[in-house]
C-alpha cells in the first residue's frame, strides 16, 4: 500500500526536524500556507503543516491597538470552534502605529491577562512590505486586494492550505461573514 500524502508530509517534516533535510526542501514539498511556519516565543517553531486538514485563522495583533478588544472576541471564536478543528494563530506585529511595544512571551501573557486569550501566539513579525514574514508575502501574492492595512487583519486558510480570504481589521471575529466562512470550511471535512 502506498503512503498517504499526510504520511509523506509527516515524514518530510520529521526529517526536517531531525536536521536531515533543510527547511527550504520542506517548503518546496509543501503547498500553500502549509509551506510556512512561525517562530514561537521562547524558542521552537510552529509549522502550519502541522494543521493540514484543519482551517487556520491567522490574525496580526497588537496589544495597544484600539482593536485589541478583538482578542477577547477571538477567544470566544476559539472556544466555539477549537474542538471542531479550527486553529487560531495570533501574529503580533508592530507595523501599524507602533502599537505592539512588548516582545516574546510578554505579548501572550498581556493578552491572557487583559482579554482571556488562550489561543496560540507566535513571535512578533513584520506583516507588510518586502521585509514581511514569508507567510504574509505569500498571502499578499495570493490575494493582493486583501492585505493587512491595520492590526487585526484576519486570513482564513483552508484545510488544504489554500488562502480562502482576508478580513479587514474592522471585521469582528464573530461577524456572520467570518463565522460562515469558518463553518463552511469545518463542514467540508
Amino acid at each position: 500500500m502506498l503512503p498517504s500524502r499526510r504520511q509523506i508530509v509527516a515524514g518530510i517534516a520529521g526529517a526536517a526536524s531531525a536536521g536531515l533535510i533543510s527547511r527550504e526542501a520542506v517548503a518546496q514539498a509543501l503547498t500553500g500556507a502549509h509551506a510556512f511556519g512561525f517562530d514561537k516565543p521562547g524558542g521552537g517553531r510552529l509549522p502550519l503543516a502541522d494543521y493540514r486538514g484543519r482551517p487556520i485563522l491567522i490574525v496580526n495583533t497588537a496589544t495597544r491597538c484600539g482593536y485589541a478588544g478583538q482578542m477577547a472576541t477571538l477567544e470566544q471564536l476559539w472556544q466555539r470552534y477549537q474542538t471542531r478543528g479550527l486553529m487560531l494563530v495570533a501574529v503580533p506585529s508592530n507595523d501599524f502605529g507602533g502599537q505592539e511595544p512588548l516582545d516574546g512571551t510578554a505579548i501572550a501573557e498581556a493578552a491572557r491577562q487583559s482579554h482571556g486569550a488562550t489561543y496560540t501566539f507566535v513571535e512578533k513579525s513584520v506583516v507588510r512590505g518586502p521585509e514581511a514574514h514569508p507567510f504574509y508575502r505569500w498571502a499578499a501574492s495570493e490575494k493582493p486586494a486583501d492585505t493587512p492595512r491595520w492590526n487585526f487583519h484576519k486570513y482564513l486558510v483552508g484545510r488544504d492550505g489554500a488562502l480562502l480570504g482576508g478580513f479587514p481589521a474592522a471585521t469582528d471575529p464573530l461577524s456572520p461573514q467570518l463565522v460562515q466562512a469558518i463553518g463552511r470550511e469545518l463542514a467540508a471535512g
